[in-house]
């Protein structure tokens, strides 16, 4: 009599830190540091930093792996994990905060430290934030230009947000989105400098799939 076969065990889903390079992993020469306080290191040997990050029972974290050269975070990286979990769960079935913060290809300091300091007062709100960098007729010539600035943006905001994902060109745009920072982990020093003419309105944007985003700085 044939055995009755048990119920098949549904598939796993896909691990979404899976392919997040750390330690042994990274296997460049050399890497931009941000420390686990969220301040710029430096350059460094990838070995010196990683023999740092042991040392103090962490873990070296690729955070924005096309800029060049590689930007890594010394951190928890299984509390980060964690954190991220939990902040998942915790947000499930409520619609998420987005808003947006868009450069130009060739943007001067002022304006890039305007469009951090707005990108930090967001993230310091819990808000997820898409940076979004877009391209005029000749200037899709240059693309590296605009991956430039936006990785530069990335490295400079390390210390309030993890980016979701690689810098993307999508037709004219080249798009990242960030996630804040647990609170205890968040450390402004941009926004504080924000006087009230740089200040705009903006509205909460509930979408659950950060698709719609319309909160922007031009």
């Amino acid at each position: 009599m044939p055995r009755p076969r048990g119920k098949r065990r549904p598939p796993r889903k896909p691990d979404p830190f899976a392919n997040i390079r750390r330690n042994h992993r990274i296997r460049v020469p050399k890497i931009r540091v941000v420390g686990p306080d969220g301040n710029q290191v430096g350059l460094m040997d990838t070995k010196e930093a990683l023999a740092i990050a042991q040392e103090a029972g962490l873990d070296l974290v690729e955070v924005a792996g096309q800029a060049r050269p590689p930007v890594c975070r010394i951190m928890d990286f299984g509390k980060y994990v964690y954190e991220q979990q939990k902040k998942a769960k915790d947000s499930k079935g409520s619609s998420s905060k987005t808003k947006e913060v868009k450069f130009r290809p060739r943007v001067d300091v002022h304006d890039f430290m305007t469009k951090l300091r707005r990108a930090e007062e967001f993230l310091d709100k819990g808000n997820k934030v898409k940076l979004t960098l877009s391209f005029r007729g000749r200037e899709m010539a240059h693309t590296e230009i605009g991956f430039d600035t936006i990785r530069r943006a990335i490295a400079d905001i390390a210390h309030m947000a993890t980016p979701d994902n690689e810098p993307r060109l999508i037709g004219r745009n080249i798009n990242v989105m960030l996630t804040p920072l647990p609170a205890n982990k968040r450390k402004p020093k941009h926004s504080h400098h924000l006087v009230d003419s740089e200040q705009e309105e903006d509205e909460d944007i509930e979408d659950d799939d950060a698709a719609d985003v319309e909160d922007r700085v031009s």
